[in-house]
């Protein structure tokens, strides 16, 4: 069963590793093939289209670095700002998705319209949890093992991510510039390229970040990022590879089960029914992959699917799991993505606007989704600090100054308003 499992570890690196090396030879082909047969084709401007998404992704990296510094010293106010911060910036997106004038860039801009009421909605809903999240946001995060080696490392997880994007655009550009129906197969396949690899960039800097923190709250041991990066990198990668996809699957079915479970409630027999069955699914699923086992992938060199149900478990029998479904990091995670992407996209579609009106909605959508993914590769590590603490709660520390009544304060809260 050992071998099995780390035979299957193993390939999933090779996975990776492999696609890493394909997707390469695809966009060198793709640039080559350009150079060679069709440079002189007017039809397809490259100084028109390049220069204003290849900005903003460096604006995007600046802006995560900015965002991740800022949220590092401010934390509360940080947490607090995010949830008016992105929706405002989602409408200025749309509103400059509207002026563009064609009929895709009304309907994208459309969707981000009631995207941003739907994010105002929820930080109406979700109010009442911000300060909880801001304190023990705050905690994990000045708890946590923070020094000059700690930011080092940030910038250089978000210039990864930064070169790998640049990289991938020119694939992107070569293959628009053909516009053969395969070369949208192969931009499509860019970009499924594009998420994985930045999934793992950003699950490598939460397994490191997640292990100095542990270790600092669980036995107040200062442990150095190189050392818990080369650990990541040699020993965990295979699980990594393979949480980069669970997370986001497993997480995208949970977080609608839970919006149905609140839409459907239990006046309708058969909708009842329905929803039931969707959210035992998704509970079921979380056993096999969440964000919280990555802790114990870089503390305790576990595979993937064993820390996941081994920290769900821990979540159930200290009844925590009322608390998780509380806490507000992940929403204020990713709309600190939308944000930065939102930011791209301004910087991008702006830019494109006056130079070249008609690359304006495609090069605004490749501007977004960069820089989102830069954006969570910067927030890893404040995701981390607080992954830790609760794996830390579970797991009990042996450390005197750890605080746990941020945790029983809140259970208290629950229990009293029946919220679980």
């Amino acid at each position: 069963m050992v071998t099995g499992k780390l035979y299957f570890l193993r390939s999933c690196r090779g996975l990776f590793y492999v696609h890493l090396l394909l997707i390469a030879v695809l966009v060198i082909f793709l640039v080559v093939r350009e150079l060679v047969f069709h440079w002189e084709d007017r039809r397809f401007h490259r100084q028109k289209w390049y220069p204003p998404l290849l900005s903003s992704i460096v604006c995007g990296g600046a802006s995560a670095f900015a965002w991740q510094s800022f949220t590092r010293r401010y934390p509360s106010t940080a947490m607090k700002a995010a949830f008016w911060l992105s929706p405002i910036l989602t409408v200025a997106v749309s509103f400059l998705l509207i002026s563009f004038g064609f009929p895709g860039s009304l309907a994208v801009g459309f969707l981000a319209l009631v995207f941003a009421v739907i994010q105002s909605l929820y930080g109406l809903w979700v109010n009442p949890r911000v300060d909880y999240s801001a304190r023990i946001f705050s905690y994990s995060i000045s708890s946590s093992s923070s020094s000059s080696s700690t930011t080092s490392f940030v910038i250089l997880s978000i210039f990864t991510g930064i070169v790998y994007a640049g990289f991938l655009v020119a694939g992107i550009g070569e293959a628009t510039a053909m516009g053969a129906v395969i070369d949208f197969v192969f931009i499509l396949v860019i970009l499924l390229s594009l998420a994985w690899t930045m999934q793992v960039i950003k699950n490598i800097s939460h397994v490191t970040m997640g292990r100095i923190a542990f270790m600092k709250l669980m036995s107040g041991i200062d442990f150095k990022p190189p050392v818990a990066l080369r650990n990541a990198i040699r020993h965990s990668m295979g699980s990594i590879c393979i949480g980069s996809i669970l997370v986001p699957v497993f997480g995208t079915i949970r977080g609608s089960a839970r919006a149905v479970n609140l839409l459907g409630g239990d006046t309708d027999e058969f909708m009842f029914s329905c929803t039931h069955c969707f959210s035992s699914i998704a509970s079921n699923l979380v056993m096999y992959g969440n964000r919280w086992g990555f802790i114990l992938v870089g503390a305790c060199n576990m595979g993937f699917v064993q820390s996941s149900g081994r920290t769900w478990d821990l979540f159930r029998q200290t009844g925590i799991v009322p608390v998780i479904n509380y806490d507000l990091t992940s929403s204020f995670c990713f709309l600190s993505g939308v944000a930065v992407g939102a930011i791209c996209t301004i910087v991008a579609g702006s830019w494109t606007l006056v130079i070249h009106k008609s690359y304006a909605t495609e090069v605004s959508i490749y501007a977004f989704l960069i820089g989102y993914f830069i954006s969570r590769i910067a927030m890893a590590w404040p995701q981390a600090c607080v992954s830790a603490y609760y794996v830390t709660y579970a797991e009990g520390p042996q450390i005197d100054d750890f605080d746990s009544t941020i945790i029983q304060d809140c259970i208290n809260w629950i229990q009293r308003h029946d919220l679980a």
